[in-house]
Order: C-alpha cells, then sequence, then structure tokens
C-alpha cells in the first residue's frame, strides 16, 4: 500500500502492479444485497488482506472494499458503521468448513463482523465492552481471540461469540494476535512491548513471554509450517523466534522505519517486512539461510 494505490509486488520476477487504485471514486461493478453502489471517495486505507483471489481493504471511516483478483473493478463495497469511531482495524479472510469464502473485520465501534463473500452479506455481528484491536480465528474454525483496548484479551465461540476463557497476563492495550498451525497454541502482541504465547487447553496463565526492545507489538505471524515466528514492534525491530523449540532462539532483524507490517510466504521460504516511514519507505525481503550439511561428505 502506498499514497492510495494497493499494489502487488512478485518476488519472482521483482515487478510491481497496481491491483487498485483508491484516490479517487470506487464503486463496486457488481450487484449484490447490501452493496453500497454509490461507493466511496478517496479511501483512507487502515488494513489490508489477501487470500488466494481476495483481497479486501478496510478504511477509517469503516469502509470495506471487496475485490477478486481475477475480476475487473470491486465486488463488493460496504461501510461497518458511521460511528464516530469507525476504524477497521483488521481484517482476516478464512474458508469454513462448508467451503465458503468469508472475512472478518474487527473494528473500532467494539465490533467483530463476519461476511460470508458467497452471498455477499453479513453472517455475524459480535459486540464487545471495548474497541476491538484484532482477531484471530483458529485453524479448526471454532475459537477466535479477540483483543484490544482492555489489558485482558478474550478466547470466544465463533459461532456464538460468547466468552470461552478470558486471557489474563498483559500489562496494556493489545494489537496483534495469530494462531500457530498446530490449532491450540496461539499469540497475543501487547502495548507492554511483549508477546504472550498461550496453550488454549490451559489458560491460566501464558506458556512464554517474548520481550520487545522499544514498543507495542503490533503484528504476529507464524510460518505455514509453524516453525518459526515473527512479531514486529512499531518500528525498527522485527524478532523471529523457533516457535519449534520453545521460543528459546531469536533472530532480532533491527533497521530503520516505521513498521507496517511483517508476513512470511506460504512456502516459509521469505519473509516480508512493510515500513512506511516517509524517508525509507519500502518492502524488505529476507530469505530463509539453511545449511546442508550433507553436502560436506560430498567435497
Amino acid at each position: 500500500m502506498s499514497h492510495f494505490s494497493i499494489i502487488h509486488w512478485s518476488s519472482l520476477n521483482c515487478k510491481r502492479t497496481e491491483v487498485l487504485n483508491v484516490s479517487g471514486h470506487v464503486a463496486p461493478h457488481e450487484k449484490h444485497p447490501g452493496s453500497l453502489l454509490e461507493g466511496f471517495t478517496q479511501t483512507q486505507v487502515s488494513t489490508l488482506a489477501v487470500r488466494d483471489k481476495l483481497l479486501i481493504a478496510g478504511g477509517f471511516q469503516g469502509e470495506l472494499i471487496c475485490k477478486y483478483l481475477d475480476r475487473p473493478g470491486v465486488s463488493f463495497c460496504s461501510r461497518t458503521t458511521y460511528d464516530d469511531n469507525a476504524i477497521t482495524n483488521a481484517v482476516e479472510i478464512y474458508d469454513c468448513p462448508s467451503g465458503a469464502i468469508h472475512f472478518m473485520a474487527s473494528n473500532n465501534d467494539c465490533g467483530v463482523r463476519d461476511f460470508d463473500m458467497e452471498k455477499f452479506q453479513l453472517s455475524k455481528h459480535f459486540s464487545f465492552p471495548w474497541p476491538v484491536n484484532h482477531t484471530s480465528l483458529s485453524p479448526d474454525g471454532k475459537l477466535l481471540v479477540i483483543v484490544g483496548d482492555n489489558p485482558d484479551g478474550l478466547l470466544v465461540d465463533s459461532q456464538t461469540g460468547k466468552t470461552v476463557m478470558p486471557l489474563h497476563g498483559h500489562l496494556d492495550f493489545s494489537f496483534a494476535s495469530s494462531w500457530h498451525p498446530n490449532g491450540h497454541t496461539f499469540a497475543t502482541g501487547n502495548q507492554d512491548k511483549t508477546c504472550r504465547i498461550w496453550d488454549a487447553r490451559n489458560l491460566s496463565k501464558s506458556v512464554s513471554v517474548l520481550k520487545g526492545n522499544l514498543g507495542a507489538i503490533r503484528s504476529i505471524r507464524f510460518t505455514s509450517d509453524g516453525q518459526f515466528m515473527a512479531m514486529a514492534e512499531p518500528a525498527d525491530f522485527v524478532h523471529v523466534y523457533d516457535a519449534k523449540n520453545g521460543y528459546e532462539k531469536e533472530q532480532e532483524i533491527d533497521f530503520f522505519g516505521e513498521i507496517s507490517g511483517v508476513s512470511f510466504s506460504p512456502d516459509t521460504e521469505s519473509l516480508f517486512i512493510g515500513v512506511w516511514d516517509r524517508t525509507y519507505g519500502s518492502l524488505l525481503q529476507y530469505n530463509r539461510r539453511r545449511s546442508y550439511s550433507y553436502l560436506d561428505s560430498v567435497l
């Protein structure tokens, strides 16, 4: 995302392609019930999510713009709320057991909304006592981690929105969460400069506390094989942990710039870091270095 332009970067051929420009008027090309046919003008994008061919952009005024990358134009536009405190803080795209594609939007109006992209309709709306900054769905689709403007996070039932267990331990507001592929471990990132690792089978306390250097842990990602976890601070530092071996080993990536987010490639071979700093704005790519010790016997 750069200057109202959503860009696709190919790490294979090192080329970038503009996918969507929201600096002007954006309106849906398809007609669906509940879609805002008038669209939006000059949307300030607050969060992005992409999965397979679906891209979701959330805005500072509660805007949601949905585009399939293999179709021309925008498919669906919606506004989650008209409240003054309407920022879309996070979006997560997932597949239902039925095979339908859904996405979940976390909002500053204390709501979490689930949209069915097969029907282009709002399917669920859960309300909480405080603004929701991030939501993560467990791999089996049964549980949600909810974090926001409260020191305690929540583990809730994804179908009913009812609290299964509160998460006690953080000292400030939380901004990030992520599930490990094993389905029972998850992580939360907080303004108290820590990332806590939890086991859903025993939530009496977190199993690990990982400390940052400067500020809040704003982004957390696990590799698809579950071996590594990356956590990003607001600026200058990204930490990569060996999740497979108890988070005891860490690589600290140190650079200059405000961090917009981190993401691993699906094959786990690359780590991408978005830098939105006005001076050092860029996309950083770090490739996984492997040690093939068996080759030494050939030499």
